[in-house]
């Protein structure tokens, strides 16, 4: 659980700053995105010069959130940063500059930074101040904490973010990770007006039809192993082609291979159009297997029952790999367990 300490140590380093830029990772999902955007407006609104940066065509569902038509493009951040003169960097959900979109790690590594993140695998190090907290449903449910800590002014704009934060990452409070201050901050949220049955809808309950025909040729590619314990599915270069496709309108692909019953480990290769010689996995695990075992083994990382990694190989090695893998990790021959450490001390998750 992240320390009072921390936010007193974030709020000097706010406080000493004039202007404020806050990032996220590549291709933000709704946690992500959530929380920066809902930062921003936090720090406008305590006065300070706040402006979030992500790549405007890898936002997805979550695109419609009040806020996003004041992003900076990370394609314009270079120019702006060169105007702007930004003298604080904050990451969101992220927690290391491998996992920022190129642009941004350019301008980031040069200015003090604080670290917003509740993944696992954080491992403290990144920024100079660390607001870490792994048995947080999302960021967006830390970055709550952190407003009510500070006494700051929410409005439905800012809610609307933190809820769409909030719901993404704990699959509608369905996951592990959903807890008590999970519900109280979702509680707090609703007095703001946001609308839950049109965020729902908008994110859960409508599709477009390039996301359709992904899904279509997603499911074609079922493949179910180890006596349904295992499942995958697999979207390459050509499908994302066939209909112009992007990664964001794949965000749910995963669940096709995870609704299979008695499914406990779930796979999802893909690769982007326009990269090369590598791989993408997203993991999703159920009882007692970690798949920040698998995407760690990758150099990836996450959370205990959702994690992704790339693999640097292409398809049908990278699938030879991780199924290589997933095979060390039902015989037990991958470690089981994660370290993260709580006020100090170490703990299994």
């Amino acid at each position: 659980m992240e320390k009072w300490q921390d936010y007193q140590a974030a709020m000097e380093l706010i406080a000493a700053s004039r202007r404020v830029l806050i990032s996220g990772h590549l291709s933000p999902d709704g946690d992500s995105l959530g929380s920066m955007i809902a930062l921003a407006r936090l720090l406008k609104g305590a006065g300070k010069e706040s402006f979030a940066t992500a790549d405007l065509n890898a936002l997805g569902k979550p695109g419609f959130l009040e806020g996003v038509e004041d992003l900076i493009p990370v394609r314009k951040l270079k120019s702006r940063a060169k105007r702007a003169k930004f003298d604080l960097f904050i990451a969101v959900d992220n927690s290391s500059f491998t996992r920022m979109p190129p642009e941004v790690k350019a301008v980031a590594e040069k200015l003090p930074a604080i670290c917003i993140d509740h993944h696992v695998t954080n491992d403290g190090t990144f920024g100079q101040v660390q607001i870490v907290d792994p048995t947080a449903s999302s960021t967006g449910e830390i970055i709550w904490r952190f407003a009510k800590w500070n006494e700051w002014s929410l409005d439905r704009a800012i809610a609307e973010a933190l809820w769409v934060a909030l719901i993404t990452d704990s699959g509608r409070f369905a996951y592990d990770s959903t807890s008590e201050r999970t519900l109280r901050a979702a509680g707090d949220l609703l007095k703001y007006g946001v609308r839950t049955a049109y965020i729902n809808d908008i994110i859960y309950g409508m599709f477009s039809r390039k996301a359709i025909e992904l899904k279509r040729l997603a499911w074609r590619s079922l493949h179910i192993w180890k006596n349904r314990k295992v499942a995958e599915v697999t979207l390459t270069r050509d499908d994302f082609r066939a209909v112009r496709g992007t990664k964001a309108e794949a965000e749910d692909v995963i669940e096709i291979p995870r609704s299979v019953a008695g499914n406990e480990i779930a796979l999802f290769f893909y690769q982007i159009p326009d990269r090369t010689k590598e791989t993408r996995c997203s993991i999703r695990t159920r009882g007692d297997w970690d798949a920040t075992v698998l995407a760690g083994k990758f150099g990836g990382g996450g959370h205990r029952k959702a994690a992704g990694c790339t693999i640097k190989a292409p398809l049908a090695t990278a699938k030879r790999q991780m199924r290589a893998a997933v095979k060390d990790l039902l015989k037990g021959r991958l470690k089981t367990e994660v370290k993260v450490k709580d006020e100090g001390e170490e703990r299994n998750v």
